[in-house]
């Protein structure tokens, strides 16, 4: 879901660049493989220890939260693929329950708040 909004700010230039090139080649119609865990959009981010995000105490449990009702809300199953597009295109459906649980408190609202018009 935030990838949609990522608009080129992040915790470190390598995982900036590593989310550039995954939405290229997701934006050129690469299939997505939906996996529950840590992903390719994890794999550069200084946080990650093994499969797990260490943010803070409690970042994987609700990163692992976030990403199964996003799941849900988009009417997906983990081992699936999908098309980024057919995510964009059911992103407007969904928005305002997603914005309204987990964008409000975000730290990194500042960075997609001007798309997020209805918070």
């Amino acid at each position: 879901m935030c990838l949609h909004f990522f608009s080129g700010e992040g915790y470190a230039l390598e995982f900036i660049s590593n989310l550039r090139k995954i939405l290229e080649r997701a934006g050129s119609g690469e299939e997505i493989a939906i996996c529950t865990g840590a992903d390719d959009v994890c794999g550069k981010c200084p946080h990650l220890k093994g499969e797990r995000c260490l943010v803070d105490k409690d970042s994987d449990d609700e990163i692992r939260e976030m990403d199964r009702r996003a799941l849900e809300l988009l009417r997906l199953s983990a081992d699936g693929k999908v098309q980024w597009s057919m995510i964009k295109d059911k992103i407007p459906e969904i928005i305002e329950e997603w914005a309204n649980t987990y964008c409000k408190a975000c730290g990194w609202r500042k960075a997609c708040g001007q798309h997020l018009q209805i918070l």
